[in-house]
């Protein structure tokens, strides 16, 4: 019986050697993170939409500026390696980082619908949605303080495809209608040659417009606000807490020290100069 008791004994034994051996090599493979592999590969993916200032893209040399552009190299370079930009759309920017074509999209709005799909960083900036619009057109009534106020059959929107603000909008208009179209140039085209009334874009994006076209454009934050939300780096869904960590150390260290505010500026002067 004594045999018996201590031959189970050291099979149980040797039993939890085998279990502990087991996780120790499941936590030795498993302790290499997400940035350690793009490490590895020498290069970080940045998925990349256009919307200045947070991303441009020059069309002829294909070269991407705008200070979410800034902060995937300063990334890369904290990572030690290359960037390389995947132009993309909106309408995709999620998808593909869910696909893994990209390790990160840049200037993604933290919705809870995009949070059930992949990660965020803290943001590098705040963002809210504005109106801007022709200061003489009739469709607009003067002292228009809220959607409402400018949600009627006759008044067209124009707002780019799977943005935060096509969501937005959709969302707040029961009656104008909404012109959804892929580009940033394409919906402002659509306002200065009169196909749509409204921009609906960022509040820094949509200042921007109004500053290139001082004479006539001018723009509105409804109240209510449409949406306040921060904007950030999108991430795998599967990443780790340590490695979204990694991310969020980055960036914190160049928001306190203003370092992101520099971009921006940096970035709005790129965009005004461009359009003089």
């Amino acid at each position: 019986m004594l045999s018996t008791m201590m031959t189970s004994a050291l099979r149980a034994t040797a039993a939890l050697a085998l279990v502990a051996g087991l996780s120790t090599t499941a936590m030795a493979q498993t302790a290499e993170g997400y940035w350690q592999g793009v490490q590895k590969s020498g290069t970080l993916r940045c998925g990349a939409a256009v919307a200045p200032p947070y991303v441009m893209r020059d069309p002829a040399s294909g070269e991407y500026s705008g200070f979410y552009a800034d902060l995937c190299r300063e990334f890369a370079e904290v990572l030690q390696v290359k960037p390389e930009f995947v132009d993309t759309t909106w309408d995709n920017i999620v998808a593909g980082l869910q696909a893994g074509k990209w390790d990160v999209s840049l200037a993604l709005n933290r919705t809870p619908a995009r949070a059930m799909a992949v990660q965020f960083s803290i943001p590098a900036m705040e963002y809210q949605i504005s109106l801007a619009y022709n200061k003489d057109n009739p469709k607009i009534p003067a002292g228009a303080a809220s959607v409402s106020d400018i949600d009627k059959a006759d008044v067209t929107l124009a707002v780019m495809s799977g943005t935060a603000q096509d969501k937005a909008i959709s969302a707040a208009v029961k009656t104008a209608t909404i012109l959804r179209l892929p580009t940033n140039d394409e919906t402002r085209l659509a306002v200065v040659s009169r196909r749509a009334d409204i921009l609906v874009d960022a509040s820094d994006t949509n200042q921007l417009f109004t500053q290139s076209n001082p004479d006539w454009a001018v723009a509105l934050n409804p109240k209510p606000a449409l949406a306040k939300q921060g904007v950030s780096f999108g991430l795998p869904h599967q990443l780790s807490a340590a490695d979204v960590e990694v991310v969020n150390i980055f960036l914190e260290e160049r928001v306190a020290t203003g370092h992101v505010e520099e971009l921006i500026r940096k970035a709005v002067d790129e965009v005004l100069k461009a359009g003089q």
